[in-house]
């Protein structure tokens, strides 16, 4: 069971599907084109909650996590009103993405006052030319800025963003980012490998041959220098891509690394509730017309069964720092991930090392070969990549 998850009190996901500019790695559900939606989009969302409300699935929600897109596009008196609408704890987590470009101290100030606990900057690097190969159009100064306002208006916790493995970056580039996000003192940060993916303009351009695929034995090895760096510093690892003082983890993505039930709110939003997943419909303009034609905004769905679940639990908490129980009947393929120095056992419990949470999905069917074996229909959040990015 991982620490700081209660199953009984689902979390909310919001999902806010605007951009000024689509950063080439992207495969987010954004749109650049349509920031004239913003206010009736909050109009739908509010309903939406409200339904949630009424027709008991939302009583009292544990964790809220906004995400994007880019959150900080909408006015902040608007994010509080939906802030508002929405249950929850008294100790309940609430965090917001931000873009450096398109966040103040007034709007963090907003967020505060609304019950924000934690603001999560998208950085990916602080050289401008590794910036400019992802397509970011934020520098080094505006993170410094937002960094300011956070420690202005008092937030409780907040997270730095990074992606490795753009074209062109070198390992000097890597030493200096950490060099100079490490001297802001986060209590949390994030290091995600970059991946190409499927329809974005990065994958084309890898596809013409103009920039190359990242270099996975390069990333890899990026990964255990920022591992050593951030360890060094203070930040405890505590998902594959994670890494937190102690008490500043993200409680909201812990909820999904455990398997904790998630209502979606917002177009293209992903949500799971007692076996039954859903994503809601894929733009803001169909988001806005079934809410205000009172229909479930759902676009699909499916019902998993509890060894499907239990499997990707399991798989999941592997990415973690808790780990999980020492399987009784795999005494030869464990001690096999152990002399490959991959797992290490504790306490009972088999915790991959830093190379084997680059290795986290083999470790994962080394340990269950039949993992593949799915009783219970297909299951896309077993097998999930190092470096997931998860909001």
């Amino acid at each position: 069971m991982i620490p700081g998850v209660d199953p009984d009190r689902p979390g909310v996901y919001v999902h806010v599907p605007f951009c000024t500019h689509r950063c080439d790695y992207c495969a987010f559900t954004t749109f650049t084109d349509r920031g004239h939606l913003i206010g009736e989009y909050v109009d739908a969302c509010v309903t939406h909650v409200g339904r949630l409300v009424a027709s008991g699935r939302l009583v009292e929600a544990a964790t809220v996590y906004v995400g994007g897109g880019t959150p900080s596009l909408v006015p902040s008196a608007d994010l509080a009103r939906l802030l508002d609408a929405i249950p929850r704890a008294a100790d309940a987590e609430v965090t917001v993405e931000v873009n450096p470009d398109s966040v103040d101290g007034t709007a963090l100030a907003t967020y505060r006052s609304a019950g924000v606990t934690r603001v999560s900057v998208g950085v990916q690097s602080t050289r401008p030319t590794v910036l400019a190969a992802l397509g970011r159009t934020h520098d080094r100064d505006n993170v410094t800025r937002t960094v300011d306002a956070l420690h202005r208006v008092g937030l409780p916790s907040w997270n730095l963003d990074l992606i490795v493995g753009a074209a062109g970056e070198t390992d000097a580039d890597l030493d200096a980012t950490l060099d100079e996000v490490l001297a802001l003192e986060p209590p949390h940060l994030s290091v995600y490998g970059l991946m190409v993916e499927p329809g974005t303009p990065l994958a084309r351009r890898v596809a013409d041959g103009e920039v190359p695929a990242p270099d996975p034995d390069v990333q890899a090895d990026r990964y255990l220098v920022a591992d050593a760096r951030l360890t060094a510093a203070g930040l405890d690892w505590y998902e594959v891509s994670n890494w937190a003082r102690p008490g500043h983890e993200c409680r909201h993505n812990l909820g999904y690394w455990a398997g904790a039930d998630c209502l979606a709110v917002g177009a293209a939003a992903h949500g799971h509730l007692a076996g039954t997943r859903w994503v809601n419909v894929p733009t803001p303009e169909s988001y806005v017309r079934r809410v205000a034609d009172g229909l479930d905004p759902a676009a699909s769905s499916e019902t998993v069964g509890p060894a499907t679940r239990e499997r990707e639990r399991t798989g999941l908490a592997l990415r973690t720092r808790w780990g999980v129980p020492v399987p009784p009947d795999r005494t030869d393929r464990l001690a096999d991930l152990v002399g490959a120095g991959l797992v290490e056992v504790t306490d009972g419990r088999v915790v991959c090392t830093p190379a084997g949470r680059l290795l986290a999905s083999e470790v994962t069917l080394a340990l269950w070969p039949d993992a593949h074996d799915d009783p219970d229909g297909p299951s896309p959040a077993a097998r999930p990549g190092v470096g997931t990015r998860y909001h």
